[in-house]
């Protein structure tokens, strides 16, 4: 009974480490297979966040899941009409049973660590200067609010006089 359960183990922790290969493959390819101009892409990460993108009518949500990540933590930055999200999730200390070294063994081990970068390249209508973000239950929200639209104005084109200068 025993050798079944150690077996069982082992074939769920290969079932974590294949999710995780299959995770980085994925995001490998997704590099060559992106344009060129979307620059939204996993820039150099240990792990990559999932989020959800949504356009509203006077906003731009990004919602991204972060459990265990104080959100004070993230640095989040714009430049060049490219938002950039840069953060860190810790091993948890609560991996240590006594405070020994050596006193734990893991069963299992499925929650990923380590530092995470992602890059979005905003619309031209997205407001850059008027940026916000909170997180609430492990979820990073960073609203980016529209730009009034612009009315198209109409230019006046005047005569040029003999000389070839405007008067």
């Amino acid at each position: 009974m025993r050798h079944e359960a150690f077996r069982a183990t082992a074939r769920q922790a290969n079932q974590g480490a294949s999710t995780r290969l299959h995770d980085e493959m994925r995001q490998f390819l997704q590099q060559f297979v992106q344009s060129d101009a979307d620059a939204s892409s996993v820039v150099t990460s240990e792990w990559t966040p999932r989020v959800d993108i949504r356009e509203e009518r006077s906003r731009f949500v990004i919602l991204a899941d972060l459990p265990g990540i104080d959100p004070a933590q993230v640095e989040i930055w714009m430049d060049k009409g490219v938002l950039s999200l840069k953060g860190e999730r810790a091993p948890s200390s609560q991996d240590a049973s006594d405070g020994q070294p050596g006193d734990v063994r893991f069963s299992r081990l499925e929650r990923t660590t380590g530092r995470f970068h992602r890059r979005f390249t905003l619309p031209d209508s997205a407001d850059a200067d008027a940026i916000t973000a909170s997180g609430h239950h492990g979820v990073l929200e960073i609203s980016i609010p529209k730009r009034a639209e612009s009315t198209p104005r109409r230019i006046q084109v005047g005569a040029a006089s003999e000389g070839g200068t405007r008067q």
